[in-house]
């Protein structure tokens, strides 16, 4: 943290907050509600913006420590799916997030907002070849699964056929336009959620939750 505005308001509703901030030598300023709106992007700001060092780590870093369970999204420009899929990758226990591609960036004001504080929780890491994301997480011992609404297996049977036991990486494209063919001949598998109702689809952050809590459970069985 290099620096820390406030109002007037936020001061005093916050002023154990801004007294550990200036403990450890962080300025911390007083600006106008504008000010602080302006900073803050978002319709009902609460008053304090802090600036801080950007939160992406390098791949072989955030894969480090052999996780068990990792999402990688690839061409998400939805900030709010990315920040969901950010929240339920934490509470589902993965080890890392990876955007790849031209992917949103996670520092995004509205991507970090959806995440409810999940980025500050795993390792984020950021590149914009999806090849090299993909390498980083087979070294990492990791078996890719991308998901994928035409895929002939459902996720149902990936789980009797003990598909998700093993480390897995969790491949999710854009909600308009999926997984590129030549990404998915690229993957060890192809799962879809089955749809048992009337719903054409669901969207991407439903999807992943299905998803990486499937994971998840096969992997504390």
């Amino acid at each position: 943290m290099h620096e820390v505005f406030t109002t007037e308001a936020a001061a005093a509703r916050n002023a154990d907050l801004l007294h550990d901030a200036a403990a450890r030598g962080v300025p911390v300023s007083t600006a106008t509600d504008k000010a602080v709106a302006g900073l803050s992007e978002t319709v009902t700001p609460q008053g304090v913006v802090a600036v801080c060092d950007l939160l992406d780590k390098p791949l072989a870093t955030a894969l480090a420590g052999s996780p068990r369970l990792v999402a990688v999204l690839v061409g998400v420009a939805d900030p709010g799916n990315a920040g969901t899929v950010t929240r339920v990758a934490d509470a589902a226990g993965a080890g890392a997030v990876l955007f790849a591609g031209d992917t949103v960036d996670p520092h995004n004001g509205k991507c970090v907002r959806a995440s409810t504080g999940s980025v500050f929780h795993l390792p984020l890491a950021r590149t914009r070849d999806v090849r090299e994301a993909l390498a980083a997480c087979r070294a990492a011992g990791l078996r890719l699964v991308a998901a994928d609404g035409y895929a002939s297996t459902d996720l149902d049977q990936a789980i009797d056929a003990g598909a998700l036991d093993a480390p897995t990486a969790w491949v999710f494209g854009s909600e308009a336009h999926g997984l590129p063919d030549d990404l998915l001949s690229a993957v060890d598998d192809v799962v879809k959620v089955p749809l048992h109702g009337r719903a054409e689809s669901l969207n991407l952050a439903t999807a992943a939750a299905v998803c990486l809590y499937a994971s998840a459970r096969a992997h504390r069985r």
